[in-house]
């Protein structure tokens, strides 16, 4: 196998593609710079605070940029939320109380929120232990869409929250735009005002020009060491969305009557700003690698997901490799051309939170960001990786170059 001369077609083949994802990034860029300008952010904003974090003007201007890029009443963005899965638990423990439905619109949850929820393991302090009961429906149309009369019918009297899952996750289903979630939004909002619909927004950010809760998502959740943080804040995590939903879910993020008032962060604000300010140009990096990546194992003759032409919700290319033996060396080349631990060989291990041995590349700046090029995949037939992130397209490609030797 000629490795640079397969490279080279689906660079030739993906060439349309990626001029339409720079024009994105140019919208999106600019929506950020509109956000930054209407709060008027300074450098003022990237002062540390410590102790109760009253007045804390870096940590409340930020949170004011998230909830105009999400055409949200307000938002929660704290260094102190550990990642994406803690972000999204806060959320249903402050949504949920003993005795509601949670009902996923998705099938069944990303691995990690199968704990949170209860579905398995028996980790201490979960929903199911709480006294809540969890439903879910299947996506329709080979796991392409929402079915909404599905979900209406699947609505009980305790059904408090409907989760969405914008990304596969460790699934082969399509990943959501956000205007593809409109219709179960506003068919729920209409029979049951009361319920909070909730977006696990987890690598979906700056894909599009708009985000779930432009079009009347109650609260979306995400990850500041993905996406949003553009491979530069080093934690954290975001929560945006209606002013009744953020009420409830900063309770639990502090205590009840103390809510966003409280919070230091003793270091810099200036990644979480600079970051959000990448974001944009870094989602298009990442964007390309994942492109390349597909069109690159379609010429293989293997299944991908999605297709390399095809629209995207997400940062993450799916490919199924159909042996245990050759996903083990996708995911070491791709370790073998990281900036940070190259050195280390991966190998499937049991990985807190996940059901499965799990095999991950993570050669990262910021331990386990997912914005940053990684691969990862759950030992299980029929063997499919997931690659995701990337800050440089170039990085990107020559990652893919080392696991395609490494494979050979």
């Amino acid at each position: 196998m000629d490795i640079q001369a397969l490279i080279a077609q689906a660079e030739r083949d993906c060439a349309s593609v990626f001029a339409a994802l720079e024009e994105t990034e140019i919208k999106n860029t600019r929506r950020v710079l509109d956000a930054f300008r209407a709060e008027d952010i300074a450098a003022r904003h990237f002062a540390p605070t410590t102790g109760y974090g009253y007045d804390d003007v870096g940590r409340d201007a930020l949170e004011r940029v998230f909830a105009r890029l999400f055409g949200a009443e307000s938002a929660i963005v704290r260094p102190s939320i550990a990642c994406g899965t803690a972000a999204l638990s806060l959320c249903l423990f402050g949504l949920l109380l003993p005795g509601d439905e949670l009902l996923s619109a998705t099938g069944t949850p990303y691995d990690t929120m199968e704990t949170v929820i209860g579905l398995s393991g028996n980790a201490p302090g979960n929903l199911k232990e709480m006294g809540v009961s969890y439903n879910q429906v299947e996506m329709a149309d080979n796991q392409t869409k929402i079915d909404v009369p599905g979900v209406l019918a699947a609505l009980k009297p305790n059904t408090k929250v409907v989760l969405i899952q914008r990304s596969r996750g460790y699934a082969w289903r399509a990943s959501l735009r956000p205007e593809e979630m409109k219709e179960v939004i506003e068919a729920v909002h209409a029979v049951r005002p009361d319920i909070f619909i909730m977006v696990d927004n987890c690598y979906g950010e700056f894909i599009c020009e708009t985000e779930p809760t432009h079009y009347g998502a109650d609260v979306c959740v995400g990850s500041l060491i993905k996406n949003a943080g553009g491979g530069l804040a080093p934690t954290g995590a975001y929560l945006a969305g209606a002013n009744r939903a953020i009420a409830r879910i900063e309770a639990r993020l502090t205590a009840p009557g103390l809510g966003r008032e409280v919070g230091s962060y003793a270091a810099s604000y200036q990644p979480f700003y600079q970051g959000l300010f990448m974001a944009p140009h870094t989602v298009t990096q990442a964007l390309k690698t994942a492109i390349l990546a597909a069109r690159t194992f379609e010429l293989l003759g293997m299944k991908t997901t999605p297709a390399y032409d095809a629209p995207r919700a997400d940062i993450i290319q799916a490919i199924e490799m159909g042996d245990p033996q050759k996903l083990i060396a996708f995911v070491q080349g791709i370790q073998a051309a990281s900036p940070i631990d190259a050195s280390a060989v991966p190998e499937p291990w049991d990985m807190p939170g996940y059901t499965d041995q799990v095999i991950m590349a993570a050669g990262t700046f910021v331990g386990g960001a997912s914005i940053e090029l990684s691969a990862d995949a759950p030992m299980r037939a029929p063997y499919t990786v997931y690659l995701q992130g990337g800050l440089t397209y170039a990085h990107g490609k020559i990652a893919l170059i080392s696991a395609l030797e490494k494979m050979a």
